[in-house]
């Protein structure tokens, strides 16, 4: 299955899944501490409803948890 960029401006990018059942976002916490990244994916996804959420430290780490995310939260297509 793939993702793709759903948004990407005003600071946030966020990924969907091409089933439209989880998402994946990344976000400067605005006060220029780092970022933070969460997945949440919905009830109805054959795998269960999950949510997470992290603050990292750079925009490194979090591109990091993102692509590891995509490749946890992916499913098979």
């Amino acid at each position: 299955m793939s993702w793709r960029v759903r948004r990407d401006r005003d600071g946030i990018t966020e990924w969907e899944r091409s089933d439209g059942l989880a998402s994946i976002r990344k976000r400067d916490r605005g006060d220029g501490e780092g970022y933070v990244v969460r997945v949440d994916r919905l009830e109805q996804a054959p795998e269960g409803r999950t949510y997470r959420r992290e603050s990292v430290a750079d925009e490194a780490a979090a591109d990091e948890l993102v692509d590891d995310w995509r490749e946890a939260f992916d499913r098979p297509s």
